[in-house]
């Protein structure tokens, strides 16, 4: 049985309106569906004009403006709540924190987990609210038993379960995705903003990272945390060219390396490893990325947790494939195995396990065995 706390009971409902078309239009459902819906923009910069610029959906005054006018349009109450402080020390300083760290993390992940489903819910719930409404692309489904399950979107081509991985059952509980359920295109989700008289119908969507205003991850890195120059080497140690700072560099990378000397197969070399202990990077051969199992910390379950080895089918990427795995749960640390080798992963990523469409948890990698070698 699909459900979502709105349709139990007319609710109060607090919807996170980022400017962009998919939240208004989440918002207008909810508030079509009888619920007191609120709207909210989350401002997560002290200074916005720092944040991306341009019609992007995410973070800049344009944004906060736009979703004032979709409010206004739908006919709810609409509100900006600062949450400035909490954005920039739970996922900007993470973000160059995991970099530093020779890791890759996701910064989207790292704001539902603790932005909208931490901060945001808590202050909610402590308002009144019953739910928190966006425009993720994920549903929630209430099971017979009174538990609630997170699966993906019905249109599967924009599901966003993936990014929603870190929920658990007490989010869950007070999570509402309208559009979820339905088997759209964003063509349709457009027209269905035009015909309700929102402005943002035809807004671009927002792809890149919100805090990084000219997307120069690399750039933004060296701001932060200044350059330092160390070696690119090949597996056998030999130096191959140098580098302004490995935090700039992610596995499975192939360009920007800036290597003189060609391989000697003549083929592309990727970067296999990221060293900050000694600042090295490590480059090779596409096959040297193959990974046969992985190891994860901090695992959170959409539910209770499993018992015993299973089999799943795994998600590393936002927009990435599904790749089957078996997995454990020993001392607390995730141990994955898969049944194929998988390509380009890196410690810091999430995996996100799945039984068919329902989630059931998501880990932070922390390292991986590769086919032709040891642990990375």
């Amino acid at each position: 049985m699909t459900d979502t706390p709105q349709r139990t009971r007319p609710l109060r409902v607090l919807a996170a309106m980022s400017g962009g078309v998919d939240s208004a239009v989440a918002a207008a459902r909810a508030a079509e569906a009888g619920h007191d819906v609120t709207g909210v923009h989350l401002a997560l910069s002290a200074n916005p004009q720092s944040f991306r610029t341009g019609a992007r959906g995410c973070c800049t005054i344009e944004d906060s403006r736009d979703a004032r006018r979709a409010a206004d349009v739908i006919g709810i109450p609409f509100y900006v709540w600062d949450l400035a402080d909490r954005f920039r020390e739970d996922v900007v300083e993470d973000f160059v924190a995991e970099y530093e760290a020779g890791r890759t993390p996701n910064p989207c992940l790292r704001c539902n987990e603790k932005i909208k489903f931490a901060a945001l819910l808590d202050k909610a719930l402590a308002l009144g609210f019953d739910a928190v409404c966006t425009g993720h692309y994920a549903q929630v489904i209430l099971r017979e038993d009174g538990t609630r399950e997170l699966h993906r979107a019905s249109d599967t081509a924009k599901d966003q379960s993936y990014v929603l991985g870190v929920l658990d059952d007490r989010q869950l509980a007070h999570a509402m995705f309208p559009l979820g359920d339905t088997v759209t295109t964003k063509d349709e989700i457009r027209a269905e903003a035009e015909r309700r008289g929102l402005a943002v119908a035809k807004k671009p969507d927002s792809h890149d990272i919100c805090f990084i205003a000219d997307g120069d991850t690399q750039g933004f890195l060296a701001d932060r945390l200044g350059k330092a120059e160390g070696d690119i080497v090949d597996e056998a140690g030999n130096r191959l060219g140098t580098h302004e700072g490995a935090y700039g560099y992610t596995i499975g990378q192939r360009k920007g390396l800036r290597i003189g000397t060609p391989a000697p197969d003549g083929k592309p070399r990727y970067v296999l490893d990221i060293s900050p202990v000694n600042n090295t990077v490590t480059v090779g051969p596409a096959e040297a990325l193959d990974v046969d199992a992985l190891r994860a910390i901090r695992p959170r379950w959409c539910g209770a947790a499993p018992t015993g080895p299973g089999t799943y089918t795994a998600q590393l990427r936002a927009h990435g494939g599904e790749s089957e795995v078996r997995a454990e749960l020993v001392d607390g640390t995730l141990e994955v195995t898969f049944t194929e080798p998988v390509r380009g992963v890196a410690p810091g990523q999430a995996i996100v396990l799945y039984d068919g469409t329902r989630v059931v948890g998501s880990a932070t990698i922390a390292s991986t065995v590769r086919a032709t070698a040891g642990a990375a």
